[in-house]
């Protein structure tokens, strides 16, 4: 997927497994389509579908702006950190009811207010504190136990219903992500597949069509609530003007919902580099013709001199002939 060079010669090769798909099936793969991965955040508009389709949602008068936060892996911003805030509190619920666990912000600005004030960061710096808000909204909403990141209660069983019925595939296993929920395992091509299924839900044709079209809307009029200024996410679907939505998981899984295309995208990247991710998505997106290859943000993560600390060019980047081309 992507080359870096130095002083000549291939220093490092990302090599990945990618897939586009329309409502049909396969539109164009690379690398293995049936390899079996985690998708992680990736899967977050999955994992976001029982918050609608219960009328969790709607029951909370939640808006657009809960929606993308729910499917957000945020910096920890003061915006982020303060609508999962006000989220719990109309709840009636309080930052010790998230099972997400705490960690550093990853905005500098709100890094730097801790420090100065003396403060540690809380469960709602965790950039999968939306994800978790919501869990909680359709816990209380179904009445159920309040350990909802437990593979057996009610809310993980629909997760994973949702997910089986949207990839078209029988679950590969599951693992527990960074943030305590399951997460669970699917082909790349299923992967893709659910992503195409959100680019051509419509409204009006059911609930779980409801339910895609508001998330994948949600993200793409929302996108610095979905990952924070500077970050690969936002600056491409702001560079896309909203009318797509794109969403990275750990160790390199990255997804697209394009619905003027009709397409979902999905790719991984073997060794988990993330770079190569971000270059990836980026060249599979302007492939397809929606992201401007010389646009700003697409340049900084598809290609481009690398120099180092004194300024002094060392090398560069470049997606490997053959791939997205």
């Amino acid at each position: 997927m992507l080359e870096v060079w130095r002083g000549g010669l291939l220093e490092c090769v990302h090599q990945g497994h990618a897939v586009i798909c329309d409502a049909k099936g396969i539109v164009a793969a690379w690398g293995n389509p049936e390899a079996v991965i985690f998708p992680r955040s990736s899967a977050k508009m999955i994992q976001a579908l029982p918050l609608i389709e219960t009328g969790a949602a709607d029951a909370r008068g939640l808006s657009d702006r809960h929606l993308a936060l729910a499917c957000a892996s945020h910096r920890g911003a003061r915006v982020h950190v303060d609508l999962a805030g006000r989220w719990l509190a109309d709840l009636g619920l309080a930052e010790t009811d998230l099972r997400c666990g705490a960690h550093e912000p990853g905005d500098r600005a709100e890094r730097d207010r801790l420090v100065e004030a003396h403060e540690k960061p809380c469960q709602l710096h965790n950039n999968c504190s939306g994800k978790h808000s919501g869990f909680l909204t359709v816990t209380q909403h179904l009445k159920a136990g309040p350990e909802y990141v437990e593979i057996d209660h009610p809310l993980q069983r629909a997760i994973r219903a949702a997910t089986e019925e949207v990839t078209g595939e029988t679950v590969a296993g599951w693992g527990v992500d960074g943030c305590s929920a399951p997460n669970f395992a699917m082909s790349v091509t299923g992967l893709a597949k659910a992503m195409a299924t959100y680019a051509v839900a419509r409204e009006g044709r059911g609930a779980r069509e409801d339910a895609m079209h508001r998330l994948t809307r949600a993200m793409a009029a929302h996108p610095h609530l979905v990952a924070g200024e500077g970050e690969t996410c936002t600056e491409l679907m702001r560079a896309m003007g909203g009318k797509v939505a794109i969403k990275g998981g750990a160790e390199a899984v990255y997804v697209g919902i394009v619905p003027e295309k009709g397409l979902g995208i999905a790719l991984k990247v073997v060794d988990g580099g993330y770079r190569a991710a971000e270059a990836a998505i980026a060249a599979l997106l302007a492939r397809v013709g929606v992201l401007d290859p010389a646009h700003p943000a697409a340049v900084r993560r598809m290609a481009g001199i690398q120099r180092n600390w004194r300024g002094l060019e060392t090398g560069a980047l470049r997606i490997a002939d053959g791939f997205a081309a």
